[in-house]
C-alpha cells in the first residue's frame, strides 16, 4: 500500500495555508503601514511641530523601546489564551493609537504616542512566528515566514504611494497633510479586528474547516519534531535566556538596523532629489516591489537546496556594497538604482533566519524565545531611526547614513556564520 504522508502533507499544508496566510498577511500590511507612516508624515510633520530631524528620529524611535519591553509579556499571553482574542486585542489597540497621532499637539504628545504604539503592537509579529510552529512543519517555515513577510514589502509599496498622495490632501476638511497620514492608515486596524476575532482559529485543533485525517496527521508530525516534549509555561520564561536565543537575538539587531534604517529614511532620500510628495511615493514603489519578489524567492530556494548560511549572510553583504555604491556612484538614477538593490538584500536574508529558533524551541518556550530574539532584535530599529538622523545632521549628506547601514549589515553578515557554527554544535534538545 503505498505511503499516502505526501499527499496528505500536501493537503494539509495547502488547506491551512489558504485559510490563515492571507489573513495573517492582510494583518501585517496594515501594521507595517501603521509602524512606517512616520517615515512619510515627517516630510510635513518635523516644521509643523518645530522639531530636528535628531529630535523626530528619537520621538520615531520611542516605538521599539514599547516595543522591547512588553513584547515577551505579549508573547507569553497569547501562548496562554490564544491568537484569536489575543490578535483581535493588538489590532483595535494599535489601530487607536495612531488614530492619536493624527491629532498629535507637540513633541510631548508625539514621543508618548509613539512609545505606546510600540506597547500595542507588541507581540503581534513575533506572534504569528510562534502561531506558524503550531500550524506548520519544520520544512514549510521559512516559505511560509517568507510569504507573512512579502505583506511587508506590500506595505512599504502601498505605504509610499498612499504616504505620498495623503500629504498633498493638505488643508482637507481642516487638516494637514501629515494628519490624514495617520488617520487614513490607522483605521483599517479598528475596522479588521472584529473579522479576527470572528474568523481566526486558536490551533489546528479548534479549526472547523481542517479535516479530522488532517489534523491527526499535522499533530503527529509536530510532536514527533518536538520529540514528545509536553508543552507546557513552567520554562517559559528560562528559554529567553538560553544562550542560543541571546546569540540569535545579538545577530538579528543588524537586520531591523538595516531595514527600518533605509525605509525610514528612504522618502527623504528621494525627497532630496527635488520631487513633489506624490511622486515621492510612487517612486519609492519600486524598491519595495523587488523586496516582495526577494521574499518570495529567497525562501524557495533554501528551502529546495537546504538552509545554508549563505542564504543569511550572502543577502546582507550584498546589501552592503548596495547601500556603499549608492553614496559613492554620481547621479540620482544610479544611487536610486542602488538602493533598489539594497532594499530586497537586506529583507531576504529575514525569513530563512527566523527559521531557525523553533529547531530547538517548542510551545510556550518557542513564544518566549521568539519574542526574546524579535524584541532584543528590532532595538536594531530604535538605533537606526536615532542614528540616521544624527549622521545627517553631522554630515550635512542624506546619504552618508547609507554607509553607516553598510557597515552594521557587514558585520552581520560575518557573525551570521558563527552563530550558524554554534548552533550546529549546541546539543540537540539542550536548554
Amino acid at each position: 500500500m503505498p505511503d499516502p504522508s505526501p499527499d496528505m502533507e500536501r493537503a494539509t499544508v495547502g488547506r491551512v495555508t489558504r485559510r490563515l496566510m492571507p489573513l495573517f498577511c492582510v494583518m501585517y500590511l496594515i501594521a507595517y503601514i501603521d509602524r512606517q507612516n512616520v517615515s512619510y508624515a515627517k516630510l510635513d510633520m518635523v516644521q509643523a511641530l518645530g522639531l530636528s530631524e535628531a529630535a523626530y528620529g528619537l520621538g520615531a524611535s520611542l516605538f521599539f523601546i514599547g516595543y522591547f519591553l512588553f513584547e515577551a509579556p505579549s508573547n507569553l499571553i497569547l501562548a496562554k489564551v490564544g491568537a484569536r482574542v489575543w490578535f483581535t486585542r493588538i489590532m483595535f489597540t494599535w489601530g487607536l493609537v495612531t488614530l492619536a497621532l493624527g491629532f498629535t499637539q507637540n513633541a510631548t504628545m508625539f514621543y508618548i504616542l509613539r512609545f505606546l504604539l510600540g506597547v500595542t503592537e507588541a507581540g503581534f509579529f513575533p506572534g504569528v512566528l510562534y502561531v506558524l510552529t503550531l500550524w506548520y512543519p519544520q520544512a514549510h517555515r521559512a516559505r511560509m515566514v517568507g510569504l507573512f513577510m512579502v505583506a511587508s514589502a506590500v506595505a512599504n509599496a502601498v505605504g509610499a504611494a498612499l504616504g505620498g498622495l495623503l500629504l498633498d490632501l493638505d488643508g482637507l476638511l481642516g487638516l494637514a497633510g501629515w494628519q490624514w497620514v495617520f488617520l487614513v492608515t490607522g483605521a483599517p486596524a479598528v475596522l479588521l479586528a472584529p473579522y479576527v476575532l470572528w474568523r481566526l482559529p486558536n490551533g489546528p485543533t479548534q479549526a472547523k474547516w481542517l479535516p479530522q485525517p488532517e489534523k491527526d496527521w499535522l499533530a503527529k508530525v509536530l510532536d514527533a519534531e518536538r520529540g514528545g516534549v509536553v508543552d507546557d509555561h513552567r520554562g517559559a520564561w528560562k528559554a529567553m535566556f538560553d544562550p542560543r536565543v541571546l546569540l540569535l537575538a545579538g545577530l538579528y539587531i543588524g537586520m531591523p538596523l538595516g531595514a527600518y534604517g533605509l525605509s525610514y529614511w528612504l522618502p527623504t532620500i528621494v525627497k532630496s532629489f527635488g520631487v513633489s510628495n506624490t511622486v515621492n511615493g510612487l517612486i519609492n514603489v519600486i524598491p519595495w516591489i523587488f523586496v516582495g519578489f526577494a521574499l518570495w524567492l529567497v525562501p524557495r530556494h533554501a528551502a529546495r537546496h537546504g538552509a545554508s548560511a549563505w542564504h543569511i549572510a550572502g543577502p546582507c553583504m550584498l546589501a552592503a556594497v548596495a547601500l556603499t555604491l549608492s553614496v559613492v556612484l554620481p547621479g540620482a538614477a544610479l544611487k536610486f538604482a542602488m538602493l533598489c538593490i539594497a532594499a530586497p538584500a537586506i529583507f531576504a536574508a529575514q525569513p530563512v533566519f527566523w527559521s531557525l529558533p523553533p529547531s530547538f524551541l517548542s510551545g510556550p518556550r518557542a513564544a518566549a524565545g521568539i519574542a526574546a530574539i524579535n524584541a532584543i532584535g528590532n532595538l536594531g530599529g530604535f538605533i537606526a531611526q536615532n542614528m540616521v538622523p544624527m549622521v545627517r545632521d553631522a554630515t550635512g549628506s542624506n546619504l552618508a547614513p547609507m554607509l553607516a547601514l553598510a557597515a552594521v549589515l557587514l558585520v552581520t553578515s560575518v557573525l551570521v556564520f558563527y552563530a550558524m557554527a554554534q548552533l550546529k554544535k549546541a546539543r540537540p534538545g539542550a536548554g
